[in-house]
């Protein structure tokens, strides 16, 4: 078995090796100092996230809790054997406690300077409208963060996610371009952004185009049924192939500008902040949007099968793209094509298998999915501050034990 080294420092002794890996270490740290300082600018996480603030059940044989009382992850191992993940066990990720909205009384307000008349409606005007049914995947940015720490040995900021913070649903609802035709569009909107009614009031702005796409919806029903509080209940955004934290849950207004517009959650939160990155002002850095090609298996983390003949399930995903191709290796072994298994459309994950004949010992299982621009996963990422985007080619443990 054969392990990837985190960090080749060719030419240098062991000692001056792990004195070059701690100065990279404190740089990392002193960063994160300097971003901490400008954070202060996001509302603060009270005392009550030390417990769930979450309504659905979130047993541990199904979720890992990630410390705030708000986020907790799904096991993969318990995805399911189809495209969609059921909603009792789709991963939670939120700034603050559920909120309890009453949908008699609700009301959403699509205003701005970029629209020509303000308008108001009710659950019941939305529901009213034509109803549109997507298959769409959603994941977080920080899916995946955990491996920072093992990567560079400098915790990045936030929860420590495995490869659990996402999942697929069908989400049912209207095409939001058909919502903001109803308050009509003035010349020269840019951005479109929707607003949150949690504690945070959560908010995040996308371009006009984005807004305007065919599959860009306001949902009122996820899995068949109308979205749990947990989910965004009345109403959350789809938003496909973009990150989770454009999907606003409860939403309660939409403001259409013919400016740019900023909030924390585009310039000091979901962007990438680090050496590698340079300043986007007002953002710290890069801003995300799009997310990038990944894959993982449907396995616990180490994992343990019997030994002999088995297929090992798996999903990748590629943002707005589909995926091309997933290759998988065993320990030392050649590089091999794992089959797919669809669909295999923009926005959606795609499962994959991969057939094995195990035999009894410690293993690692590399997967490298690539999209179909022909982006395929790196070998390594460059550290950010937030710990986001982590989709470098990473080994699975997997104990295989002897069968009697």
């Amino acid at each position: 078995m054969r392990s990837v080294p985190k960090m080749a420092l060719p030419g240098i002794g062991v000692l001056a090796a792990a004195a070059v890996a701690g100065l990279v270490a404190q740089r990392l740290v002193r960063a994160g100092r300097r971003v901490a300082a400008l954070e202060r600018l996001l509302p603060a996480t009270p005392a009550w996230a030390t417990y769930p603030q979450v309504l659905k059940p979130t047993p541990s044989e199904v979720f890992a809790p990630k410390g705030t009382g708000c986020d907790f992850e799904t096991r993969p191992s318990l995805f399911g054997d189809g495209v969609i993940v059921p909603t009792a066990r789709f991963y939670l990720r939120q700034h603050s406690p559920t909120p309890r909205i009453d949908q008699d009384t609700w009301r959403l307000r699509i205003d701005g300077d970029g629209v020509q008349r303000p308008v108001d409606m009710s659950y019941a005007d939305i529901a009213a409208l034509p109803q549109t049914t997507l298959t769409r995947t959603l994941e977080c940015a920080g899916n995946g963060r955990r491996f920072f720490m093992e990567t560079f040995g400098v915790e990045a900021q936030g929860g420590q996610w495995g490869l659990g913070a996402i999942g697929t649903a069908a989400w049912t609802g209207v095409r939001l371009r058909d919502l903001l035709a109803r308050a009509g569009l003035a010349d020269g909107a840019r951005d479109v952004m929707p607003i949150g009614l949690d504690d945070h009031e959560v908010s995040r702005p996308m371009p006009l185009a984005k807004a305007l796409a065919e599959d860009t919806l306001l949902a009122l029903r996820m899995n068949g049924e109308p979205l749990l509080p947990d989910h965004g209940f009345p109403a959350r955004l789809v938003v496909p192939g973009w990150v989770g934290t454009a999907w606003i849950k409860w939403i309660g207004r939409i403001e259409v500008s013919t400016q740019a517009l900023h909030t924390p959650y585009n310039t000091t939160e979901y962007v990438l902040i680090g050496p590698h990155y340079r300043t986007h002002d007002p953002a710290l850095g890069p801003v995300i949007t799009a997310m990038p090609v990944i894959s993982l298996l449907e396995l616990d983390r180490p994992a343990t099968l019997d030994a002999g003949p088995t297929t090992v399930y798996g999903r990748a995903y590629a943002g707005e793209g589909t995926v091309r191709e997933v290759a998988y290796r065993i320990d030392d072994e050649p590089w091999r094509i794992a089959d797919l298994h669809g669909p295999n459309e923009a926005g959606v994950w795609t499962r994959f298998s991969v057939a094995w004949n195990a035999t009894p010992g410690d293993h690692e299982i590399w997967l490298r999915a690539t999209d179909d621009q022909g982006r395929p996963q790196p070998d390594s990422v460059p550290w950010n501050h937030h710990g986001y985007l982590y989709n470098a080619v990473i080994g699975h443990p997997v104990t295989v034990r002897s069968t009697p």
